[in-house]
């Protein structure tokens, strides 16, 4: 497949890029123009295309003629960078490639989510705070989010637990809610969280469903395991 990778310089992006590199695919990335520099570690094995990753042109040049789309929503500021990345994916994405978004478990496809109080904190407290400081928006993803569902593409919006560097420990397990028994620890390796969204592109029993994950090895979902549930949701 070629596959873009809006976001591709961050820390996720990066072991987006090597994953897809690893099973074949031809790599397009999208990223600032300052942050180039961070893939030189793929020089010759992929294309990088510097610019904003919400600048229309910038999107409409990076996924021409790609079979999928990663983008690492990001809601970075006050001035609806995560829905305008959304919506030029969207726009410009070829017909019939499949996109894949990441966010965190606050987004919600069908309102039937359970959240502790502890994430509803970080939500509502804590991303307040960093609303008035004008870094972070999370209503913003919220509505890039909103449009993804609406849309008529193959989409597939991945929703990542707390996140921790190490090794890989395979691929994560997933349940269409927050709240289930199977997400209970609430961690996953960065590793893997790139890697579910770069398998995702092949894995057309995840279009039109918004996956909360978890590492395959927590205790949460080796516990579901030992109740002889499958080693996915579904």
């Amino acid at each position: 497949m070629k596959v873009c990778i809006v976001g591709a310089s961050g820390k996720t992006g990066k072991y987006m890029v090597q994953h897809a590199l690893d099973r074949g695919h031809e790599v397009v990335g999208v990223c600032r123009e300052q942050s180039v520099a961070k893939l030189d570690e793929f020089i010759g094995r992929m294309t990088v295309i510097g610019g904003a990753t919400n600048d229309r042109r910038v999107i409409r040049q990076a996924v021409a003629g790609c079979d999928g789309v990663i983008t690492v929503l990001v809601p970075r500021g006050v001035q609806g960078y995560s829905r305008e990345t959304a919506q030029a994916v969207l726009d410009f994405a070829p017909p019939g490639a499949r996109p894949v978004f990441s966010s965190g478990w606050h987004i919600s496809l069908d309102g039937q989510d359970v959240y502790s109080r502890r994430l509803r904190f970080k939500v509502v407290v804590l991303g307040g705070i960093a609303k008035l400081l004008r870094a972070v928006d999370l209503d913003d993803q919220v509505e890039a989010c909103r449009r993804v569902f609406a849309s008529d593409t193959r989409w597939t919006v991945v929703r990542g637990s707390e996140l921790e560097e190490g090794e890989s420990e395979g691929l994560p397990v997933w349940s269409r809610h927050v709240g289930d028994p199977i997400l209970g620890s609430n961690i996953t390796r960065r590793t893997d969280f790139a890697l579910f969204m770069v398998a995702a592109l092949e894995n057309d029993a995840l279009i039109h469903e918004a996956p909360a994950i978890v590492g395959c090895r927590t205790p949460s979902a080796l516990a579901y395991a030992d109740t002889g549930g499958p080693p996915t949701d579904h």
